[in-house]
């Protein structure tokens, strides 16, 4: 027989003809694939003959038979011959990867007006440029994965206007860094820098240097990391030994959630002058910021610092100096830490070494604070308040806070009957979309905390890029101790979820998600309800998506759950627009008393069962009925 022709018949011999619903119906998947193998481990693995999970499988690593031959091979090798191919393999693969950007050498003239720019080194801008004005209005607008550098902008002018509008707005999984920001600049002009951050998912942002060692010139920056949701920024220097120079901040990292910020030095050693910050960190959920220096060793400086976390919830805060050692001069400081959830506040500097020709004043310091050397020879502090918790319940429930538990994110199991409306969360997923890696290649990466090195080696990750962040804390997740009761596994393939799934629960199981995410940010009708296991208390996993450079899931079982499914009806027309699983929570006795299920529903640890939905993307194995 003519090896083509045998090569053809087997091909057909092992092809796997996939029956089920949504995109795969009659999809046809070469034996050799990685999908094709998740196929034949699940009938393996699985005892019952229910349809599959496309939901699931789909998630399969994308590679054909050559790229998963070619990956395959190199992931076995010394792994640099993979990192040497990191591109094409993310590209091939589906996994989530920042480009490797080179040095931009572009040149740019006077009053040049950009208005988009994008996933590049920029490296020079309107230096040393006398006269006129220069406005940048978007850089990396709508970016997935931005990574971009900018080096120098508006550096070393007289008399020169610059504006930068908007910076990396809209991205979801961000690295970005801004280097250096009118520095050095001589007499008159205006500097404005809108907004840099606003709205991304996942940032990781660094600006570290605007306005330094400037004369007599107005500056002011509007926003920075305004909305954006779990990750970290830092900004190292503002106004530095600036000389009769006017500052205003308006916004740093205000309405941020899960966010790590650090401002490091502004208005350090200025001469004359006046800088005001308006607001830091306030109505966050559970930030970590530290501001280490305001205004230190400055020469007769006027300085306000008007809010900062005002109105956040819980979060760890760190101010350590603000005009400190200064040379006269007056210094206000209006509000720190009025929290409505008490988070943990510590000051440690406030005009320590003041004289008697200066003015310092504190309005409000809020709740579970620690302050430490406040210059008290001339104290002007006007109210020391500690907040009792009548107030923080008080102000907790009234509608004007964004960080208020998201209405529907916990619910009563009672909630779940046939006709009760009810406010959906948004559950749509977040997470940028990737795959997960064929078994045989994922476990020959290292994925472990101790090999933590290599792993970024091999994905291009520096210590402190988002990538090199984003693996450290996937890993410090997936290695921490097991809650009381908890049994917990990461998994990179669909094989271990398998695997895991099986061990704790059997053979004869069957995973779960809700459909689509309609009805998500509104009031939805509950339809028909069908309690897992007769609606008795059962086991389940659950499974989490993690973020991750392929794709990475936390599953875990708890003990005492009740699982659900639910037709979701239109409140109005009374169609059905979803179908979706809920999970409630049975005890709840280990829960933290300050969890947001208790928050959003009252009550307290072990009082109650809490129940919530599954998101899009995540998924509870239970045993088939």
């Amino acid at each position: 027989m003519h090896t083509n022709t045998l090569l053809l018949s087997i091909f057909l011999l092992f092809s796997v003809i996939v029956a089920g619903k949504r995109e795969n119906s009659g999809d046809s998947v070469n034996p050799f694939t990685p999908k094709a193998y998740s196929i034949r481990y699940w009938n393996k693995r699985i005892s019952n003959k229910l349809p599959k999970p496309w939901f699931l499988l789909n998630k399969a690593s994308p590679l054909n038979a050559a790229q998963f031959a070619k990956y395959s091979k190199l992931a076995t090798g010394d792994q640099k011959s993979l990192s040497n191919e990191i591109q094409s393999f993310c590209s091939s693969a589906n996994l989530l990867c920042f480009p490797d950007i080179s040095t931009s050498l572009d040149k740019h003239g006077q009053d040049t007006q950009f208005s988009s720019y994008m996933s590049k080194n920029f490296t020079n801008y309107g230096n040393k440029l006398p006269g006129g004005f220069d406005s940048f209005k978007i850089y990396a607008e709508n970016d997935n994965l931005p990574v971009n550098s900018f080096r120098q902008y508006s550096r070393g002018g007289a008399g020169h206007d610059d504006r930068f509008s908007t910076y990396a707005p809209n991205g979801n999984v961000i690295d970005q860094s801004f280097n250096t920001y009118g520095t050095g600049l001589a007499a008159f002009g205006v500097g404005q820098f809108k907004i840099y951050g606003p709205n991304v998912n996942v940032p990781n942002l660094r600006f570290t240097t605007y306005s330094t060692e400037g004369v007599g010139r107005k500056q002011s920056f509007m926003s920075y990391s305004k909305d954006t949701n779990s990750g970290s920024q830092s900004f190292t220097s503002y106004a530095r030994n600036a000389n009769g120079a006017a500052n205003d901040f308006t916004s740093y990292a205000n309405n941020s959630n899960v966010i790590g910020s650090t401002f490091t030095n502004y208005g350090e050693s200025e001469n004359g002058g006046g800088n005001m910050f308006n607001s830091y960190g306030s109505n966050a959920n559970v930030p970590k910021n530290t501001f280490k220096s305001y205004g230190l060793s400055g020469n007769a400086p006027f300085e306000t610092f008007i809010n900062y976390r005002d109105k956040s919830n819980v979060g760890e805060d760190n101010f350590v100096s603000y005009v400190d050692d200064p040379n006269s001069g007056r210094a206000h400081f209006q509000n720190y830490g009025q929290s409505f959830g008490e988070g943990s506040d510590g000051f440690s500097k406030y005009g320590s070494k003041i004289t008697d020709a200066q003015t310092i004043g504190f309005e409000t310091y809020g709740v579970n604070s620690t302050f430490n050397e406040y210059g008290k020879s001339i104290p002007t502090f006007t109210d020391y308040k500690n907040k009792t918790i009548n107030q923080i319940s008080s102000f907790l429930m009234g509608k004007n806070n964004k960080w208020m538990v998201e209405p529907g994110k916990f619910f009563r199991e009672k909630m779940l009957k046939i006709g009760t409306i009810m406010p959906m969360p948004d559950i749509q997923d977040k997470m940028p979309k990737r795959s997960f890696l064929p078994r045989v290649i994922a476990s020959k990466l290292p994925f472990s905390t101790s090999k933590i090195g290599n792993l970024k080696k091999i994905f291009h990750a520096g210590n402190d890029s988002q990538m090199g962040k984003m693996i450290d804390d996937a890993l410090i997740e997936c290695e921490r101790s097991p809650s009381a009761g908890e049994t917990k596994r990461c998994v990179s393939s669909i094989e271990d979820m398998i695997d895991f799934s099986t061990s704790v629960l059997g053979q004869n199981i069957i995973v779960r998600t809700t459909e689509n995410i309609k009805g998500s940010k509104g009031d939805i009708l509950i339809g028909s309800v069908k309690g897992i296991n007769g609606g008795k208390v059962t086991k389940s996993v659950s499974c989490h998506q993690s973020l991750f450079p392929y794709l990475v899931y936390y599953c875990h079982s708890v003990p005492k759950v009740r699982v659900y499914e639910a037709d979701i009806l239109d409140p109005n027309s009374k169609a059905k627009i979803n179908h979706g699983v809920a999970i409630c929570h049975v005890d709840t006795s280990t829960w933290g008393a300050n969890h947001g299920a208790f928050m959003a529903l009252g009550s307290g640890p072990g009082k109650i069962e809490v129940c919530h939905w599954i998101f899009e993307n995540d998924m509870t194995w239970t045993i088939a009925d």
